[in-house]
């Protein structure tokens, strides 16, 4: 369903010419990002403010670096990313879209590396296991290679190349808000702890929007 949401979305913001419907797109990626962001907002607050170390938290107060790293680029990766769908920013003479994506590259490759390496280096929580390990490991990767070829593709003024790179990119990168609605009725049916269903919800949401920014890509 989740999927089906951001692909409407996605598809209705493109075939839109109005100056009203050109912000559909965006704001229903920006609604989706909203979950991570937030939940993002109230783990730097626990890490500022002192908070009793717990089970769930101990790993991240004993190295906030990548954490705090993690939130923040995903925060502006996420939310400034979804802007870079409006056609009038894009088309805007100021260079909008180039400002903003020598923003956007280094929050992106951030955002992957970080949180590749809490992947591997951090205490697995319960409902965590080798299969999620993996399949996190998979997508970054893809993440930082979207990013590369989208480089190479400015570079080599492939404009439809780099396009579609950058928007694989993005659409891994703000999987996390996808992956928080489908864990809902995966922790409902199979409990939050069982780690093979818990691998397959959230493997099925990032395979869900890379198909959705393969469909964007080939509409636009």
């Amino acid at each position: 369903m989740t999927k089906d949401i951001a692909t409407a979305a996605l598809n209705r913001g493109n075939r839109t010419r109005g100056p009203r419907g050109q912000w559909l797109a965006p704001a229903g990626l920006i609604l989706l990002a909203l979950i991570p962001v937030l939940a993002g907002a109230a783990r730097l607050t626990e890490l500022t403010g002192g908070a009793v170390a717990t089970p769930q938290n101990a790993r991240f107060l004993d190295s906030p670096v990548p954490v705090v790293t993690h939130i923040v680029s995903v925060t502006v990766y996420s939310l400034l990313g979804a802007f870079q769908f409006v056609p009038a920013l894009r088309r805007r003479r100021g260079g909008w879209h180039r400002l903003a994506g020598r923003i956007l590259i280094p929050a992106g490759l951030l955002a992957a590396l970080s949180g590749m390496w809490m992947a591997v280096f951090y205490p697995h929580p319960p409902g965590d296991g080798a299969i999620l390990l993996v399949l996190r490991l998979v997508f970054g990767c893809a993440m930082v290679a979207s990013i590369g070829l989208g480089i190479r593709g400015i570079v080599r003024r492939d404009f439809t190349g780099h396009s579609a790179w950058m928007t694989r990119a993005y659409a891994i990168g703000v999987g996390a808000g996808t992956q928080a609605l489908v864990l809902i009725p995966q922790s409902i049916i199979f409990g939050s702890s069982n780690e093979l269903s818990r691998a397959v919800f959230i493997g099925a949401a990032w395979r869900g929007r890379a198909r959705c920014s393969s469909r964007f890509t080939r509409a636009r």
